[in-house]
């Protein structure tokens, strides 16, 4: 089984009994625009998953949580259940961002649940396509299956703990936003621009290399440099919603970096309380 990220060839060789594609595609810009796209075309067999939808809690009042509060724990196995998740297959989560959208966040919140058996593909739909893969725009009819999963607390630190172990130098603090974002040039979503005080930037786009990620040793590379002397388990990343912060977990796992965590409502969740200490520049 893969467990981080698993290239075209491998993926499309799988046979359709052992293996579940979830077509993660998402636009920020345009919310209905993966479910169009996933209409039009999909990986043979793909269920569809959506950032807002399926992934978030938008019903909710945010309280905090951020723009993309996390599921509930409920509403997470009830979507495993109903797109036919189970345990043995290979899960295979793309999206047209080289996995930068939502399929990490998938990946990840699949994980949190302790449902290791997921991957992102690498590249996403548009690696699908170059290697001349069939597409089908048919909506499969999947058994619906009974999920249970239990989100592990352990996997997220609450803005308390954040500051604390900021505070104290037990932990660092990776912001995944682009530059301009993290040095509160620019912020086209969030009412306060800038960053936590302590946090260092590493923008997600760096884990990319032609929209495929950047091979293991060389990530690991980048990695190490960011954190300093840091462990990995002490290694929390965050960035606008929780949504892109996931990306850099999951590329600090493909690179054998293990056991970091996510401050899951991210900036938007942190610049909720106006109390809180703001940074800019570098």
């Amino acid at each position: 089984m893969s467990r981080t990220v698993i290239d075209v060839d491998t993926a499309a060789t799988l046979p359709a009994s052992q293996v579940l594609f979830v077509d993660c595609r998402f636009d920020l810009a345009d919310p209905g625009k993966g479910d169009r796209e996933y209409a039009e075309g999909h990986v043979p067999g793909a269920v569809r998953a959506d950032l807002d939808r399926d992934l978030s809690d938008m019903a909710t009042p945010s309280n905090g949580r951020g723009r993309h509060p996390l599921p509930e724990r409920a509403a997470f196995e009830a979507f495993l259940s109903r797109i036919g998740f189970r345990r043995e297959l290979q899960v295979v989560a793309y999206d047209a961002a080289g996995g930068a959208l939502a399929a990490a966040r998938f990946w990840w919140l699949a994980r949190l649940a302790g449902l290791d058996n997921v991957a992102v593909l690498d590249g996403g739909w548009q690696a699908w396509l170059k290697a001349g893969n069939p597409v089908e725009s048919k909506v499969p009819e999947r058994a619906p299956t009974s999920v249970r999963a239990c989100f592990d607390a352990a996997g997220t630190v609450s803005a308390e703990a954040l500051a604390q172990g900021l505070q104290d130098k037990r932990i660092v603090l990776l912001d995944a936003r682009a530059g301009e974002r993290y040095r509160g040039e620019v912020e086209p979503l969030d009412p306060v621009a800038g960053h936590v005080p302590g946090a260092r930037n590493r923008p997600f786009a760096e884990n990319l290399k032609d929209g495929c990620f950047r091979a293991p040793e060389e990530l690991r590379r980048q990695f190490e440099k960011a954190i300093g002397s840091h462990p990995p388990d002490t290694t929390v990343h965050m960035c606008g919603s929780g949504v892109t912060a996931a990306h850099n977990l999951l590329a600090m796992e493909y690179a054998g970096l293990c056991g970091s965590r996510l401050y899951a409502p991210s900036w938007s969740g942190w610049v909720s309380d106006r109390s809180r200490p703001v940074a800019t520049g570098h």
